[in-house]
This record gives C-alpha cells, structure tokens and sequence, in this order.
C-alpha cells in the first residue's frame, strides 16, 4: 500500500500544470527540511522577493531616499490594494487597501460598521471564529454597549446559513465570519449568509485570512459588505506582513473608520486642522504605510496572476485529497480523526487531524524536518500550498507522522 501511495504521488507530481513554481520558491536542504506543510499559517519566501527586496533597499530606499514618496510610495496601499482585487478577491478596483495588522483592520471596519447601524445594539460571531476576530469584538461590544450574540459551531465544520437565519433579526448591526474556518477549513457559504443578513438591514463583514490565495474569492458578485485577511500565509508576504481591507464602494462615506490618521486625510500634507476624511477607499488609512513590508506582494501577486486563482484551486483540491488518503490509510486506523470536512465544496486549503497527544509529536516532528501546525487542544493542521508543496512532499511528511503515531501507540 505504502508503495502504491508512493507511486500515486510521483504520478500526481509529473501530471501537475504548476510543479514548476516549486522552483521559484526559497527551499531549505531535504536535511533540514524534509517537509512544510504549514503554507496555511506563513508560506514560504520566493527567490523573487529576495531580488525586489535588495532592489528596493538599495535602488528605491537607498538611492531615491525620501523622494520615493513621490515616485509612487504614497500609492502603493491602494495600487497594491486594486492588483489584490483583481487577481485574488474578485473585487473592482477601488474597494481595498493594504495597510495596518489583519486585527487593526478589524477593528477599524467593524467599528465603523457598527456606528453606521445607530440604534441596533446586536453583533453576530461564532464561538470557533479566530481569536483576534471574537476579542475585537468583545472589545468593541465594551466601548459601545452592544451585546454579542454568539453562534455555537461544530469545530469540525463551520457557521451554517440556518444558524445565522435563527439569530440576525431587526436589531443586528453586524455578523463577522471566516469564509473558511482556521480550525477546520469548513468554506461557509458567504453568498446565502449575505442574503440572510441583508434582509434584516444587518451588515456582512468576512474574515478572509485563510482563504486569500488559496479559494477563490468573489466579494463583488457576493454582496459582500466589508473582509478582512492576511497576505503572509498563502500570498507569501512573509512574517508580520501587512493586511487588506475591502470596503464595498456603496459603503464609502458611509461608514467612517475611527482611527483617524494623517495618511487617511483628504489632504494628507496640508497638516491642517481638524480631520477631514480623504474620498473612497483611502480613508480607511491612519499612519504611514509599512512600504518596505509590501515589497513581497508585487512578487507573489505576478506569480499568482501567472497562476491563476482557479488553477491553484484545483490543485489545492488535489492536494488534500492526496492527504485524506494517506491519513485513510495511515493515521484512522491508529485513532485519528479527520475533522475537516471531505466535500470539497466544504473544503478550504488545509485538513485538521485531531488525536489526543498530538503535542507530543510536535518536537520529534521538527526534528524529523516536518513541519505541520498545532492548534489546541489536540489538532495538527495540514496546509500544503499548491504553489510550493508537492505531492511526494506530503508522503514524505506524512509517512513521518505515521510512523511516531505507531511508536506514540
């Protein structure tokens, strides 16, 4: 068995369209690294970025100095913003900026959405939403009295329309969902949801962290209201990379963000008195923006482009298909669960296998040079990245796994 599922990855390696993007990517040693499959938590840099980054170091920063402002820095939030729209969110150009923290984002959009609903006092969220996503909105139901209503989930799946439908009513300001669940990849179904909560006068807003550069996205087509991500996870932006925020454009002006900043002023270097918002989407901007951490997005932008969304997809498809066969094989018989879901409709980028004592694993797992993701209490999240990730990389990890389980047993 070990050997077919060996040869189904060879065959499934030569048979792929986009094997080689491997090779643009920075790869450690198989001594040192034997497999990642971590692409869903911080993907790996491209030899690309290398090049822009000593580029913009020594020719933009170090060359142009403070008159790169002028030669185009000041824009980069929102051109960098439009060419994200365009290749991976499925959002005209106008509606989406790249600046601040995936949690600052939040914050300023769900502020601004909740002030721009007076008199409804009710914000929707899920129990297994992310983290940053439940605690800012804790800290927001604080600062303006607001109750949160929350929906309980399956950690196996993910919020469903009928639950959203049993909750949003005349007094709902705001829901804030994942589109794909960071526990366990479930992909909600973002277009009924919208539905629901538009016909209560509610509004929509999606955290798209774990979905951007791995599923496609359609904000526009799908009536989305307000979304939030990350870029450093399957966009390669590398650690601590900046955020995107989507502001759907009948919103703009509507809604005002309430970290008011220099860099979101309508006339930025007047330094006059009193905030005066800039129009559009800009005014979702505070501070300077962080230039030097977007370099790495102009390179996995054009490589994603090249790709294609929907190319990546299916490979994506193919590939944690390849990992619920192996942990078929391998891992169910020694008492792991599969927690994410097998419809692949359902299915985000990465598949969670839950079994008690999986932290324990972790170490000897890093050892072996693989490198999967823990989440808590007893889950281990397989991420391949369709760019970067072979199907022989996933046995090999894989294999590794099973063979601690049966020595753990």
């Amino acid at each position: 068995m070990t050997d077919d599922l060996l040869t189904r990855a060879h065959a499934l390696d030569a048979a792929d369209p986009l094997s080689g993007y491997r090779d643009r990517f920075i790869t450690p040693p198989a001594t040192e690294l034997l497999s990642y499959l971590d692409g869903n938590s911080l993907g790996r840099p491209l030899e690309a970025t290398a090049r822009l980054i000593d580029e913009f170091i020594r020719e933009q920063w170090g060359g142009r100095l403070i008159r790169g402002w002028d030669e185009g820095w000041l824009e980069w939030p929102l051109t960098l913003g439009d060419r994200l729209g365009a290749v991976a969110l499925g959002a005209a150009a106008g509606q989406t900026v790249v600046a601040d923290s995936t949690t600052v984002l939040i914050y300023k959009l769900a502020r601004a959405a909740v002030d721009a609903r007076p008199g409804r006092r009710k914000v929707v969220l899920d129990t297994d939403n992310f983290p940053t996503d439940r605690y800012v909105l804790e800290g927001i139901a604080s600062e303006r009295g607001l109750e949160l209503v929350w929906i309980e989930t399956d950690p196996s799946r993910g919020v469903e329309p009928s639950q959203v439908a049993a909750v949003v009513d005349d007094e709902t300001a705001l829901v804030l969902f994942s589109h794909v669940a960071y526990r366990s990849g479930w992909v909600a179904d973002v277009v009924e949801i919208n539905r629901i909560v538009h016909a209560a006068g509610a509004l929509a807003m999606w955290d798209l962290c774990h979905s951007a550069g791995s599923v496609p996205i359609a904000l526009d087509e799908w009536g989305v209201d307000l979304a939030v991500g990350c870029t450093y996870k399957y966009l390669n932006g590398g650690p601590g990379a900046p955020a995107f925020a989507y502001l759907r454009r009948g919103l703009q002006g509507e809604l005002r963000q309430p970290i008011q900043g220099w860099m979101g002023h309508r006339a930025s270097f007047e330094m006059g008195h009193g905030y005066e918002p800039a129009p559009g989407i800009r005014a979702l901007l505070s501070g300077t923006p962080p230039i030097l951490a977007m370099v790495p997005l102009h390179a996995n932008l054009d490589m994603l482009a090249e790709a294609g969304i929907e190319a990546v997809r299916a490979k994506s498809l193919l590939l944690t298909d390849y990992v619920l066969e192996l942990a078929d094989a391998w891992l169910v018989p020694h008492g792991v669960e599969v927690i994410s879901p097998r419809d692949v409709t359902r299915r985000g980028g990465h598949v969670t296998l839950r079994r008690a004592g999986f932290r324990e694993l972790l170490e000897p797992l890093w050892d072996s040079g693989v490198i999967p993701d823990y989440r808590r209490p007893d889950g281990l999240r397989i991420g391949p990245a369709p760019l970067s990730t072979s199907f022989a990389e996933i046995h090999q990890g894989l294999a590794v796994l099973r063979d601690l389980v049966e020595k753990q047993r």
